[in-house]
């Protein structure tokens, strides 16, 4: 079972799980269906072992009959409201499925399916205003968003059901992870699909926010093995996952730029930052309304315990990983131009 099948992890997660011989059940709300056709599992329709169910993190009774139908060996819970912005706009939603929705799983899994193993998405973002670098499984939380506060709470419900109730209940604590299937609202996936439409005469210049906050990005093909080797292990338990390495997001852009023939040349700092190519043309400005209400500056991991107890380390660098979603933008623009249609547009 996994929750989130329509997004960025769920898709590569189904994908890993089928390959290995599993029959997978995606659950999806019923506002989502119809678009099933469009998003990142429509490759996955019509494959016997693939199988959509209706569910949703909202409602406890839907997901207890989705565990009392499946009857699932194990449950991977990735559905949440994942963009930090969104979540200050509505916090309350937030915290209800990306919190509480973890709650229900293992209350439903509790009930009526004890012996199902359960893996909780985490998220760098329960460290927040770090206070020590790198981050481990040791290191306190302090949270800075209504997101990161959800994912606290689902972290310590995880632990509290295994601790009380015996469950195969763990938390993968995921730091940045990214791939061409990132959702167009997230910043990986706006510098790159804009670098992309820029050097292509469609767009002229990108808004951002805080150029220079780092974090510790990943591929995230790579990070859902790391998921399934989790719930393999006899005992469960939280593991960090990461690189170790950490990146600002002018080396991001520096590099997405770059790839499509733009040498960028920075100026001023903070809200008055530019970045103007080889000709003086400005192509990046950042713009306050997309600075955070309460900053992270730096997020950068220690994954040593997943490496020696999962044999888990990452395979693809960061240069290669913003290549790739490059290339695929390139890609996805190119094809939207020759078929005359707008391609698509960085959403925030």
């Amino acid at each position: 079972m996994v929750t989130g099948a329509t997004g960025q992890d769920g898709s590569y997660l189904s994908e890993l799980l089928l390959d290995k011989g599993y029959s997978v059940h995606g659950m999806v709300r019923r506002t989502s269906q119809a678009a099933i056709g469009r998003n990142l599992i429509s490759h996955l329709i019509g494959n016997p072992n693939f199988h959509i169910i209706s569910g949703d993190l909202a409602d406890q009774v839907s997901i207890e009959n989705v565990i009392k139908e499946v009857e699932p060996d194990e449950f991977y819970n990735l559905g949440a409201q994942s963009f930090v912005p969104e979540s200050w706009r509505s916090p309350t939603n937030t915290s209800d499925i990306t919190g509480l929705g973890a709650l229900r799983c293992l209350e439903a899994i509790k009930t009526h399916r004890p012996e199902c193993k359960f893996y909780q998405a985490g998220s760098s973002e329960q460290f927040g205003k770090v206070v020590e670098t790198p981050q481990d499984e040791n290191t306190p939380f302090y949270p800075r968003s209504p997101y990161g506060c959800a994912k606290v709470f689902a972290h310590y419900i995880t632990k509290n059901y295994r601790e009380s109730y015996d469950l195969h209940a763990s938390t993968g604590i995921l730091f940045n992870h990214e791939s061409p299937r990132r959702g167009i609202e997230f910043v990986t996936r706006k510098v790159t699909l804009s670098a992309a439409r820029i050097s292509s005469g469609i767009q002229k210049f990108m808004e951002v926010g805080n150029v220079e906050a780092k974090r510790d990005w990943g591929y995230a093909g790579d990070y859902v093995e790391m998921m399934w080797k989790m719930t393999q292990r006899e005992t469960p338990d939280d593991y960090v996952i990461s690189t170790g390495e950490t990146y600002s997001v002018k080396d991001m852009i520096n590099l997405a730029f770059g790839r499509v023939g733009m040498e960028l040349s920075w100026t001023g700092e903070g809200i008055e930052t530019i970045a103007s190519d080889q000709d003086g043309n400005v192509r990046v400005k950042t713009n306050p309304k997309f600075f955070r209400p309460a900053e992270v500056d730096i997020l950068v991991g220690n994954s040593e315990k997943a490496s020696r107890e999962l044999g888990w380390t990452p395979k693809t660098g960061f240069e290669e990983l913003i290549f790739m979603m490059v290339d695929n933008d390139m890609e996805i623009v190119r094809t939207a131009i020759k078929h005359e249609v707008n391609p698509p547009s960085p959403l925030y």
